[in-house]
C-alpha cells in the first residue's frame, strides 16, 4: 500500500470551495500526498490562485477552476476542465458550503434556499458529474463535507441542519447504490473548527462551545483534511456510506 506521501500520486482530485478554510487545507494535503489538485472557488479567484501557487511552490500539480456548485451548467464545466486538464477524475472533495443563520419563523425563502442549493444540491450536481468518469475507470471516492450540526442541532440553523442531515442521507444511499461500480461514498463531519465561518459562532459563544468539548481546543483545518484523505485513500478502501466525525468530541 502507497505511503502517506504518495498515496494519490497519478490520481485527480476535485476540491469545491477549495480557495479557504477546510477547502484550502484539503487542497494542499491532497497535493502534498501527490494529488494533481482542481481548487474549484466561487468568487475568491485570488484566494483560489494562492492555493495553486502553494501546491506548484511544493512541487505539485494544480489548477483553480470558477463554478458556483449550484448551478448545473457550471458544476458540468468544472468537471468537464477538470477531464480535459488531467485526463481522469478519481477523488471528489465536495466542500463548498455556506451559512444563512436565523430564526425558522422570520427566516426567509432566500436564505433557506441559498443554503440548500449550495449545501445538499452542490454535492448532487458534483456527484453526478463526475460519477460516468469514476464508473469507467471503475474506481473512485466521494467525500462530502457534512457537520456535527446534522446531529446537535441549535437555535438559528434550521436551515443547515436540514441540508447536513440531508447530505448524510445522501452519502449512505450514494454509497449502496455506487458500490457495485466500485465507486465510494463517504463524509466527514467536522465540529467547531477554527475557520471564517465558525468566526461568529465562537465570538458569541466561544468559551461555553469548548467547555463541551472533551479535547478543550477547536479544531484545525488540517485536522479535517486528514480525516478526508484517509476516507479518500486506498487505506480505507473497505469504508463507505460512513460519517466520520471530527469533533474533538463535542456533543459526546
Amino acid at each position: 500500500m502507497a505511503s502517506p506521501v504518495d498515496r494519490f500520486r497519478d490520481r485527480v482530485a476535485i476540491v469545491t470551495g477549495g480557495s479557504r478554510g477546510i477547502g484550502r487545507a484539503v487542497a494542499c494535503q491532497l497535493a502534498a500526498e501527490g494529488a494533481r489538485v482542481v481548487v474549484n472557488y466561487r468568487q475568491a479567484a485570488a484566494e483560489a490562485e494562492e492555493v495553486v501557487a502553494a501546491i506548484r511552490g511544493a512541487g505539485g500539480e494544480a489548477c483553480a477552476v470558477q463554478a458556483d456548485v449550484a448551478d448545473e451548467a457550471a458544476v458540468r464545466q468544472l468537471v468537464r476542465v477538470a477531464a480535459r486538464q488531467f485526463g481522469r477524475i478519481d477523488v471528489l472533495v465536495a466542500n463548498a458550503g455556506v451559512v444563512r443563520d436565523q430564526l425558522i419563523g422570520i427566516m426567509t425563502l432566500d436564505q433557506w434556499e441559498t443554503v440548500m442549493q449550495t449545501n445538499l444540491r452542490g454535492p448532487f450536481l458534483c456527484i453526478r458529474e463526475v460519477l460516468p468518469f469514476m464508473m469507467r475507470q471503475q474506481s473512485g471516492s466521494i467525500v462530502c463535507l457534512s457537520s456535527v450540526a446534522a446531529n446537535r442541532a441549535g437555535r438559528g440553523h434550521g436551515n443547515y441542519v436540514a441540508a447536513k442531515g440531508g447530505v448524510n442521507a445522501l452519502v449512505r444511499s450514494l454509497a449502496v447504490e455506487l458500490a457495485p461500480k466500485r465507486v465510494r461514498v463517504n463524509a466527514v463531519a467536522p465540529g467547531v473548527i477554527l475557520t471564517e465561518m465558525t468566526q461568529r459562532v465562537r465570538t458569541l459563544a466561544g468559551d461555553e462551545i469548548l467547555g463541551e468539548i472533551p479535547l478543550k481546543r477547536f479544531g484545525e483545518p488540517a485536522d479535517v483534511a486528514r480525516a478526508v484523505c484517509f476516507l479518500a485513500s486506498d487505506e480505507a478502501s473497505y469504508i463507505t456510506g460512513e460519517v466520520l466525525h471530527v469533533t474533538g468530541g463535542f456533543g459526546l
